[in-house]
Protein backbone atom coordinates (compact mmCIF):
# COMPACT_ATOMS: atom_id res chain seq x y z
CA UNK A 1 0.00 0.00 0.00
CA UNK A 2 1.43 3.38 -1.04
CA UNK A 3 0.75 6.98 -0.14
CA UNK A 4 -0.91 9.67 -2.24
CA UNK A 5 -0.28 13.37 -1.81
CA UNK A 6 -3.35 15.60 -1.89
CA UNK A 7 -4.44 19.19 -1.36
CA UNK A 8 -7.68 20.14 0.36
CA UNK A 9 -9.29 23.05 -1.49
CA UNK A 10 -12.21 25.34 -0.73
CA UNK A 11 -14.24 27.42 -3.15
CA UNK A 12 -16.44 29.50 -0.82
CA UNK A 13 -16.97 26.45 1.39
CA UNK A 14 -17.56 24.04 -1.49
CA UNK A 15 -14.66 21.69 -0.69
CA UNK A 16 -12.52 19.43 -2.84
CA UNK A 17 -9.65 16.98 -2.73
CA UNK A 18 -7.08 17.79 -5.41
CA UNK A 19 -4.58 15.26 -6.74
CA UNK A 20 -2.05 15.46 -9.55
CA UNK A 21 0.46 13.29 -11.37
CA UNK A 22 0.05 9.73 -12.56
CA UNK A 23 -2.10 8.56 -15.44
CA UNK A 24 -5.36 7.52 -13.84
CA UNK A 25 -8.12 6.15 -16.01
CA UNK A 26 -11.77 7.03 -15.53
CA UNK A 27 -12.67 3.95 -13.47
CA UNK A 28 -9.77 4.61 -11.08
CA UNK A 29 -10.73 8.27 -10.71
CA UNK A 30 -14.34 7.39 -9.95
CA UNK A 31 -13.17 4.99 -7.24
CA UNK A 32 -10.77 7.57 -5.83
CA UNK A 33 -13.52 10.20 -5.73
CA UNK A 34 -15.79 7.98 -3.66
CA UNK A 35 -13.00 6.92 -1.30
CA UNK A 36 -11.19 10.24 -0.82
CA UNK A 37 -14.38 12.30 -0.49
CA UNK A 38 -15.88 10.04 2.20
CA UNK A 39 -16.33 12.10 5.37
CA UNK A 40 -15.48 9.42 7.92
CA UNK A 41 -13.06 7.13 6.13
CA UNK A 42 -11.36 9.50 3.68
CA UNK A 43 -10.35 13.15 3.51
CA UNK A 44 -13.94 14.34 3.13
CA UNK A 45 -15.08 16.64 0.33
CA UNK A 46 -17.81 17.47 -2.17
CA UNK A 47 -15.67 16.29 -5.07
CA UNK A 48 -12.32 15.26 -6.52
CA UNK A 49 -10.11 17.47 -8.74
CA UNK A 50 -7.55 15.72 -10.95
CA UNK A 51 -5.13 18.30 -12.33
CA UNK A 52 -2.33 17.77 -14.84
CA UNK A 53 -0.22 20.05 -17.03
CA UNK A 54 -1.48 20.02 -20.60
CA UNK A 55 -0.35 21.26 -24.00
CA UNK A 56 -1.10 24.97 -23.86
CA UNK A 57 -3.59 24.53 -21.01
CA UNK A 58 -3.97 23.05 -17.52
CA UNK A 59 -6.04 19.86 -17.69
CA UNK A 60 -8.80 19.23 -15.13
CA UNK A 61 -11.21 16.37 -14.56
CA UNK A 62 -13.80 16.70 -11.81
CA UNK A 63 -15.77 13.94 -10.08
CA UNK A 64 -18.58 14.36 -7.54
CA UNK A 65 -18.35 12.51 -4.24
CA UNK A 66 -20.61 9.78 -5.68
CA UNK A 67 -18.11 9.13 -8.49
CA UNK A 68 -20.05 10.86 -11.27
CA UNK A 69 -17.97 13.05 -13.61
CA UNK A 70 -19.20 16.59 -14.21
CA UNK A 71 -18.23 20.21 -14.71
CA UNK A 72 -17.80 22.25 -11.53
CA UNK A 73 -17.41 26.03 -11.43
CA UNK A 74 -16.00 26.31 -7.90
CA UNK A 75 -13.79 23.27 -8.44
CA UNK A 76 -12.45 24.71 -11.68
CA UNK A 77 -11.50 27.98 -9.99
CA UNK A 78 -9.83 26.02 -7.17
CA UNK A 79 -7.85 23.99 -9.71
CA UNK A 80 -6.76 27.21 -11.44
CA UNK A 81 -5.61 28.79 -8.17
CA UNK A 82 -3.71 25.63 -7.21
CA UNK A 83 -2.03 25.44 -10.64
CA UNK A 84 -0.86 29.05 -10.31
CA UNK A 85 0.23 28.88 -6.66
CA UNK A 86 2.04 25.54 -7.24
CA UNK A 87 3.96 27.00 -10.18
CA UNK A 88 2.35 24.76 -12.78
CA UNK A 89 1.73 27.94 -14.75
CA UNK A 90 3.65 31.22 -14.50
CA UNK A 91 1.20 33.65 -16.06
CA UNK A 92 -1.88 35.00 -14.33
CA UNK A 93 -3.96 34.36 -17.46
CA UNK A 94 -4.14 30.85 -18.90
CA UNK A 95 -6.55 28.19 -20.18
CA UNK A 96 -8.19 25.47 -18.10
CA UNK A 97 -9.17 22.39 -20.08
CA UNK A 98 -12.42 20.97 -18.68
CA UNK A 99 -15.21 18.65 -19.74
CA UNK A 100 -17.02 21.83 -20.88
CA UNK A 101 -14.13 22.97 -23.06
CA UNK A 102 -11.08 25.21 -22.66
CA UNK A 103 -12.00 28.09 -20.37
CA UNK A 104 -9.89 31.25 -19.93
CA UNK A 105 -8.99 31.98 -16.30
CA UNK A 106 -7.33 34.94 -14.63
CA UNK A 107 -5.75 35.17 -11.20
CA UNK A 108 -7.20 38.49 -10.00
CA UNK A 109 -5.57 38.54 -6.56
CA UNK A 110 -4.59 36.32 -3.64
CA UNK A 111 -7.09 33.42 -3.56
CA UNK A 112 -9.31 35.12 -6.16
CA UNK A 113 -10.00 33.77 -9.65
CA UNK A 114 -12.05 35.08 -12.56
CA UNK A 115 -13.05 32.41 -15.05
CA UNK A 116 -15.10 32.23 -18.19
CA UNK A 117 -18.10 29.92 -17.99
CA UNK A 118 -19.76 27.97 -20.81
CA UNK A 119 -22.23 29.91 -22.96
CA UNK A 120 -25.91 29.44 -22.16
CA UNK A 121 -27.81 28.67 -25.35
CA UNK A 122 -31.23 29.27 -23.87
CA UNK A 123 -33.02 29.98 -20.61
CA UNK A 124 -36.52 28.62 -20.10
CA UNK A 125 -37.94 31.44 -17.98
CA UNK A 126 -41.05 30.35 -16.11
CA UNK A 127 -40.54 26.72 -17.08
CA UNK A 128 -43.91 25.00 -16.90
CA UNK A 129 -44.59 22.28 -14.36
CA UNK A 130 -46.61 21.24 -11.31
CA UNK A 131 -44.55 22.53 -8.39
CA UNK A 132 -44.86 21.98 -4.65
CA UNK A 133 -45.45 25.01 -2.41
CA UNK A 134 -43.83 27.47 -1.86
CA UNK A 135 -42.44 27.16 -5.40
CA UNK A 136 -44.27 29.45 -7.81
CA UNK A 137 -41.77 29.92 -10.62
CA UNK A 138 -38.82 27.96 -12.02
CA UNK A 139 -36.17 29.04 -14.53
CA UNK A 140 -34.32 26.23 -16.31
CA UNK A 141 -30.86 26.59 -17.90
CA UNK A 142 -27.52 24.83 -18.36
CA UNK A 143 -24.27 26.46 -17.21
CA UNK A 144 -22.13 23.37 -17.81
CA UNK A 145 -24.62 21.30 -15.81
CA UNK A 146 -28.41 21.79 -15.68
CA UNK A 147 -29.89 24.08 -13.04
CA UNK A 148 -33.39 24.98 -11.91
CA UNK A 149 -33.39 28.50 -10.44
CA UNK A 150 -36.25 29.01 -7.99
CA UNK A 151 -37.12 32.48 -6.59
CA UNK A 152 -38.49 32.28 -3.03
CA UNK A 153 -39.64 34.77 -0.39
CA UNK A 154 -38.14 33.17 2.73
CA UNK A 155 -34.69 31.88 1.80
CA UNK A 156 -33.44 31.57 5.37
CA UNK A 157 -36.32 29.45 6.62
CA UNK A 158 -36.55 27.25 3.53
CA UNK A 159 -36.28 23.45 3.77
CA UNK A 160 -33.54 23.24 1.14
CA UNK A 161 -32.87 19.55 1.75
CA UNK A 162 -36.49 18.47 1.48
CA UNK A 163 -37.68 20.75 -1.29
CA UNK A 164 -34.37 20.55 -3.12
CA UNK A 165 -34.55 16.76 -3.27
CA UNK A 166 -38.11 16.86 -4.61
CA UNK A 167 -37.17 19.25 -7.41
CA UNK A 168 -33.81 17.62 -8.15
CA UNK A 169 -35.62 14.36 -9.04
CA UNK A 170 -38.78 15.99 -10.49
CA UNK A 171 -40.15 14.02 -13.44
CA UNK A 172 -40.27 17.15 -15.62
CA UNK A 173 -36.46 17.39 -15.51
CA UNK A 174 -35.76 13.96 -16.99
CA UNK A 175 -33.91 10.95 -15.60
CA UNK A 176 -30.66 12.83 -14.88
CA UNK A 177 -32.40 15.56 -12.89
CA UNK A 178 -31.03 19.02 -12.11
CA UNK A 179 -29.23 21.09 -9.51
CA UNK A 180 -31.63 23.38 -7.67
CA UNK A 181 -30.83 26.99 -6.76
CA UNK A 182 -33.16 28.83 -4.39
CA UNK A 183 -32.68 32.60 -4.76
CA UNK A 184 -33.83 35.87 -3.20
CA UNK A 185 -32.78 39.45 -4.02
CA UNK A 186 -32.00 41.58 -0.99
CA UNK A 187 -30.26 44.94 -0.99
CA UNK A 188 -29.42 44.64 -4.66
CA UNK A 189 -27.57 41.35 -4.13
CA UNK A 190 -28.72 37.85 -5.06
CA UNK A 191 -28.59 35.37 -2.18
CA UNK A 192 -28.30 31.74 -3.28
CA UNK A 193 -28.76 28.34 -1.62
CA UNK A 194 -28.08 25.28 -3.78
CA UNK A 195 -29.03 21.61 -3.60
CA UNK A 196 -26.40 19.82 -5.70
CA UNK A 197 -26.94 16.56 -7.52
CA UNK A 198 -24.03 14.16 -7.17
CA UNK A 199 -23.51 15.48 -3.64
CA UNK A 200 -27.24 15.00 -2.95
CA UNK A 201 -27.50 17.77 -0.45
CA UNK A 202 -27.04 21.49 0.14
CA UNK A 203 -23.51 22.78 -0.31
CA UNK A 204 -22.12 26.07 1.06
CA UNK A 205 -21.64 27.33 -2.51
CA UNK A 206 -21.97 26.19 -6.12
CA UNK A 207 -20.18 28.00 -8.94
CA UNK A 208 -22.42 26.80 -11.76
CA UNK A 209 -25.42 27.56 -9.52
CA UNK A 210 -24.18 31.08 -8.75
CA UNK A 211 -23.76 31.60 -12.50
CA UNK A 212 -27.18 30.13 -13.32
CA UNK A 213 -28.81 32.37 -10.71
CA UNK A 214 -27.13 35.50 -12.07
CA UNK A 215 -28.08 34.75 -15.67
CA UNK A 216 -31.66 33.67 -14.90
CA UNK A 217 -32.42 36.68 -12.70
CA UNK A 218 -30.49 38.98 -14.99
CA UNK A 219 -32.76 38.01 -17.87
CA UNK A 220 -36.01 37.76 -15.90
CA UNK A 221 -35.60 40.82 -13.66
CA UNK A 222 -33.32 42.95 -15.80
CA UNK A 223 -30.43 42.88 -13.33
CA UNK A 224 -27.39 44.62 -14.77
CA UNK A 225 -24.07 42.88 -15.35
CA UNK A 226 -22.05 42.31 -13.24
CA UNK A 227 -24.48 40.74 -10.79
CA UNK A 228 -23.34 40.53 -7.17
CA UNK A 229 -24.23 37.32 -5.37
CA UNK A 230 -23.76 35.83 -1.90
CA UNK A 231 -23.57 32.09 -1.32
CA UNK A 232 -24.84 30.14 1.68
CA UNK A 233 -21.31 30.35 3.15
CA UNK A 234 -21.50 34.16 3.09
CA UNK A 235 -18.81 34.44 0.39
CA UNK A 236 -19.27 37.05 -2.34
CA UNK A 237 -19.27 36.46 -6.09
CA UNK A 238 -19.59 38.59 -9.21
CA UNK A 239 -20.95 37.32 -12.52
CA UNK A 240 -20.69 39.11 -15.86
CA UNK A 241 -22.79 38.16 -18.87
CA UNK A 242 -24.15 39.45 -22.15
CA UNK A 243 -27.72 38.63 -23.12
CA UNK A 244 -27.85 36.84 -26.47
CA UNK A 245 -31.29 35.88 -27.77
CA UNK A 246 -32.90 33.58 -25.22
CA UNK A 247 -29.53 32.85 -23.61
CA UNK A 248 -26.27 34.52 -22.63
CA UNK A 249 -22.68 34.78 -23.83
CA UNK A 250 -19.38 36.14 -22.48
CA UNK A 251 -20.16 34.78 -19.02
CA UNK A 252 -17.50 35.19 -16.31
CA UNK A 253 -17.54 34.34 -12.61
CA UNK A 254 -15.19 35.75 -10.01
CA UNK A 255 -14.93 34.29 -6.54
CA UNK A 256 -12.67 32.82 -3.87
CA UNK A 257 -10.45 29.74 -4.16
CA UNK A 258 -8.23 28.59 -1.29
CA UNK A 259 -5.80 25.85 -0.36
CA UNK A 260 -6.90 24.71 3.10
CA UNK A 261 -4.15 22.15 3.77
CA UNK A 262 -2.09 19.43 2.11
CA UNK A 263 -1.24 15.94 3.24
CA UNK A 264 -0.80 12.28 2.38
CA UNK A 265 -3.25 9.41 2.57
CA UNK A 266 -2.75 5.67 2.19
CA UNK A 267 -4.06 4.27 -1.05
Amino acid sequence: MGKMKFWKMSGAGNDFVLITGGRYKTAALKKLAVGLCAARTGVGADGLLYVRPGRGAVSLRYFNSDGSEAFCGNGSRCAAWWAYSAGLVKRKKFLLKTVSGELPVEITGPESVRMRMPDVDGVALGYGGAWSKPVKRVHLLDTGVPHAVVPVDDLGGLDVMGLGKLLRFHKDFGPEGVNVDFVAVRGGKVHVRTYERGVEGETPACGTGITASAVALGLSLGLRSPVELISRSGEKFRVWFRAAGAGARDIYIQGPARIVFEGEIKC
